[in-house]
């Protein structure tokens, strides 16, 4: 095991290798490589020092960094570009709201985990409506849900008080199945190349092209609801 990097007198803090930094954050995310570290600072996300001989060295600052950037692209599904936009704006002592569904300091403490009766409560659904959910494939089936979950439950809540039903969505499941065909072809001459960030950018391609197919969606429906106007 490589031994954690020293620090001179009065330096403080110690800065991490790339290795140390894998040890640190593997566990909450499984997934993580090198590669990934790479191109997330090939993206400018985040900037590590470098030794003499080109080492990269993390700081404590660095790793903080890394786990809300890995957590907001895990647990919200968010591209990298709206993640460094609003890395920017708090490196420039603004103060943005956080683009996902959760307060922007939470992130930073870890993503939430609710169990059922946890979903159940701050969702205002009922077990029969997760129910209904999962049945229709909106909703995993586990025990332990994340925030996406949460956000799918609360929709689903405000849209059964209009008569629409989980049943009545299980269309959005075989379109969002041709959504990923689509990205998967899209891919297709990305993830064939054999250099070692062609996975991370496979990945953060995937979450861009999602991105866009979202706003040519809502630009649809929002011109359909127009029509539908008096």
């Amino acid at each position: 095991m490589a031994r954690p990097a020293t620090r001179a007198a009065g330096d403080s803090p110690a800065l991490l290798s790339i290795g140390q930094v894998l040890a640190r954050l593997s566990p909450e995310f499984p997934d993580l490589s090198s590669s990934k570290l790479r191109f997330l600072e090939e993206r400018g996300l985040v900037s590590p020092a470098r030794t003499a001989s080109g080492y990269r060295k993390f700081s404590p600052a660095d790793v903080d960094r890394l786990r809300a950037i890995l957590g907001m692209q895990r647990d919200h599904y968010l591209p990298l570009k709206v993640i460094k936009k609003y890395f920017a704006d708090l490196d420039a002592g603004l103060d943005p709201a956080f683009p996902g569904t959760a307060p922007a300091g939470s992130i930073l403490a870890g993503a939430r985990r609710l169990r059922r009766d946890e979903l159940l409560r701050e969702s205002g659904a009922d077990l029969e409506l997760l129910q209904d959910a999962v049945s229709a494939s909106l909703v995993p089936a586990t025990d332990v849900y994340g925030e996406e979950a949460l956000t799918v439950l609360r929709a689903l809540a405000e849209l059964r008080r209009s008569g629409i039903e989980p049943r009545h969505l299980r269309g959005f499941r075989a379109a969002a199945e041709r959504e990923i065909g689509l990205i998967e072809t899209a891919l297709v001459p990305i993830a064939r190349r054999n250099d070692v960030s062609s996975k991370a950018r496979t990945a953060e391609l995937a979450r861009e092209i999602a991105a866009q197919l979202d706003v040519v969606r809502g630009s649809i429906i929002r011109s359909s609801i127009a029509r539908l106007r008096p």
